[in-house]
């Protein structure tokens, strides 16, 4: 078995693995925060009651890390749950063929403009369909199961939406799956044949070979979920298992060697759980790739959401459904959010007594 740091375990003792020239800056920034999460590196506060003394360390905040997200997604989600007014919403899953999975995976700037196709698709159905505009989140999500490079998307979108012209809510009572299909379909090819056609597609195989496939895969059937009366609050809770947490929580890990790492994993095809093996150079190779660039955002707005179009519609969407727009929450402090959501208070000693800030170490720069 290992410690509940396995994560930084993992990394510290694989250094010369991703501390290279030739690994991109965003994994070695992230790498380096996770393992100096809570250690003198990054800094501390003391807090000091009469009798003793507490050093609080701080935290990385890094997405990767396994330390730092839970909190995080706590704080996000309430939020978030907050700005959204309390309507029907759909939950709709985008995904596509695993045979267009490495095309991404090698061309990591091609996945910025994925969430973006997503929701034109679904905002130009239900243009066409119903004539509104609807709210619209999209979190991108790059990992399976067994942490491997599986791109798809995960939307939130109202049912029902903003008819301009005359200036009223109306419902969308269905998402149709097959027309929805089609058009994601169709965005991903078309933009995947535009980056060939401009050369901005790096591959092993060659263009004609490229282009080939791209044509084979516009003509099957894509698979893509839809899940009606979707409730923004179950939303928020899977959806920030991956805008904020790590492709792996800590309690997954089995075993933890210099040779071998073994992790549980739910087997949707089996059925059951199964235990996934990696070398140590192999899952540090694929838990890299799930590392987001720097400057990538992990959740999207579109439609009514946008930031261009919030300012001007957001209060007129309220008005229309009748509803008072929730003030943002005051952001929650350290110690507020630890007895809140943790039912601890960390500035009370062993003795009872409160402790107060007394003063800051700086970070220790190598």
């Amino acid at each position: 078995m290992h410690d509940r740091d396995g994560l930084k375990q993992i990394l510290a003792s694989t250094r010369h693995l991703w501390d290279r020239a030739d690994t991109r800056p965003a994994v070695r920034q992230n790498f380096e925060k996770v393992i100096n999460c809570r250690t003198a590196a990054l800094g501390a506060e003391v807090y000091a009651s009469e009798e003793e003394e507490k050093l609080v360390c701080h935290s990385c905040k890094s997405r990767v890390c396994s330390s730092c997200g839970h909190r995080a997604t706590l704080l996000w989600q309430r939020e978030r749950w907050a700005d959204l007014p309390d309507i029907r919403y759909a939950g709709i899953v985008l995904t596509m063929p695993d045979v267009l999975w490495p095309i991404f995976q090698g061309n990591r700037h091609l996945l910025h403009d994925l969430p973006a196709l997503g929701a034109a698709a679904i905002q130009q159905w239900v243009k066409a369909k119903y004539g509104v505009r609807v709210l619209l989140i999209v979190v991108p999500h790059s990992f399976g199961r067994h942490l491997n490079f599986n791109t798809h998307l995960h939307i939130l979108v109202s049912a029902g939406g903003l008819q301009e012209s005359e200036g009223r809510w109306i419902a969308v009572p269905h998402f149709d799956q097959d027309e929805l299909m089609e058009m994601w379909r169709d965005a991903v090819i078309t933009f995947l044949l535009e980056a060939l056609k401009l050369r901005v597609i790096s591959s092993p195989k060659n263009e004609e070979t490229l282009r080939g496939m791209l044509t084979a895969q516009s003509k099957r059937r894509w698979n893509i979920f839809i899940r009606a009366l979707y409730s923004k609050k179950h939303f928020f809770e899977y959806a920030g298992r991956y805008a904020r947490h790590p492709p792996i929580a800590e309690h997954r890990f089995l075993k933890i060697t210099g040779r071998e790492v073994q992790f549980r994993t739910k087997d949707l095809k089996l059925k059951k759980v199964v235990t996934s093996h990696y070398s140590i150079e192999e899952f540090v190779a694929v838990f890299a790739e799930h590392v987001p660039d720097h400057y990538r955002h992990a959740v999207r707005h579109f439609g009514l959401l946008a930031p261009r179009s919030k300012d001007r519609t957001y209060a007129a969407v309220f008005a229309l459904l009748g509803q008072k727009k929730r003030p943002r929450p005051q952001r929650l402090n350290w110690r507020n959010s630890l007895r809140k959501y943790f039912g601890v208070d960390p500035l009370i000693d062993s003795r009872g007594q409160r402790m107060s800030w007394s003063r800051r170490l700086k970070p220790v720069i190598p």
